[in-house]
């Protein structure tokens, strides 16, 4: 890690030793400092970031970090997702709390997180592993989100050709995923512009968004994707994708998969068409590239679907993803 900006996407970090802990919090600290966080909450954060780190090197295994920045309206904020595939712990909510330790030591890390952080969320199961969420901002947190995701580039490659995007407009909630064509930087340029093109399209149905993401990425090598809308009041999700993107409607239990066409948005003239389907009060959307496996079930981690959008796509993501390719998941509740 350099002294760069750290991308909106953010960086992800092996940590499995207390080396590689130490660089995680010092590029905490540049990134608090990147985005005006404040000599304090920029303190706390390097309180959370070595805490995590700490407990990431102490008691997981494969443990991974990524750090990224978060934004609101004006606001910006760092946020660290943190992930181990074991051992896990039984009951996340007694480890959290000081004086609780699971090696002899003092056993106030994850309650040093909980008191600095502005908001997080965590899921843990014995021996299957650990997932904590973390945001630190400068004042009062926004309020969580509706949609939330991570992407991972292919191992060895430090750009990512996933990426994911959601916005209101009209009242209207909808999320796009993007998988640029192939993996590396001309991937990420497709879907850069992809989710340039779809912050600034004009109010429509997903189909109607497609086809304007189909024109904006013409320069580019082209992307698979798709763009879902949730209507909550109306128990309907609309549904356009072109290309390799997983959908699916979880709702009491039961996957329902949604449609994708062939195509590559930006190539030809693909034909897209848009699908309606039931969604529920308790449904929830996941949404992800073809570097995540879709043999997930999400009945196979009680109370997950229940959690943070993000913590439920961090858990996707490490349990599914494939490392030979980039890979990307969102998650959606409708607000």
């Amino acid at each position: 890690m350099t002294g760069d900006p750290v991308p909106d996407q953010g960086i992800w970090f092996r940590v499995e030793s207390s080396g590689a802990a130490s660089g995680v919090r010092r590029a905490a600290e540049r990134l608090g400092a990147q985005l005006h966080l404040g000599a304090r909450r920029t303190a706390d954060l390097a309180i959370v970031a070595a805490e995590l780190t700490s407990n990431l090197v102490k008691h997981a295994d494969e443990g991974v970090l990524l750090l990224r920045p978060v934004r609101s309206g004006g606001e910006a904020g760092v946020e660290m997702v943190a992930v181990d595939s074991g051992p896990g712990m039984a009951d996340l909510t007694v480890s959290s709390q000081d004086g609780h330790s699971t090696t002899g030591t003092l056993g106030i890390g994850l309650g040093a997180i909980v008191r600095q952080a502005s908001w997080y969320d965590g899921y843990s199961r014995s021996g299957r592993g650990t997932v904590f969420v973390v945001q630190v901002w400068p004042a009062d947190p926004p309020g969580q989100e509706w949609a939330a995701g991570l992407t991972r580039p292919l191992t060895g490659e430090t750009r990512c050709g996933d990426g994911f995007a959601a916005r209101v407009v009209d009242g209207r909630p909808q999320v796009l995923v993007s998988d640029g064509l192939g993996h590396g930087p001309l991937a990420a340029v497709a879907t850069d512009a992809a989710l340039a093109a779809f912050r600034d399209a004009p109010a429509g149905s997903p189909k109607t968004v497609v086809e304007h993401l189909h024109r904006a990425l013409a320069h580019t090598r082209g992307a698979a994707l798709a763009v879902a809308e949730l209507d909550r009041p109306g128990g309907r999700l609309r549904y356009a994708g072109l290309g390799n993107i997983s959908a699916t409607v979880v709702d009491d239990g039961r996957r329902r998969g949604l449609v994708s066409l062939p195509g590559i948005a930006g190539h030809q003239r693909p034909v897209v068409r848009e699908y309606d389907y039931p969604y529920g009060e308790r449904a929830l959307l996941v949404m992800h590239t073809d570097g995540v496996s879709d043999r997930w079930q999400l009945a196979d981690y009680p109370g997950l679907a229940e959690r943070s959008p993000l913590l439920t796509a961090a858990t996707v993501l490490r349990d599914c993803g494939v490392r030979r390719d980039d890979a990307g998941v969102l998650v959606a509740r409708a607000p």
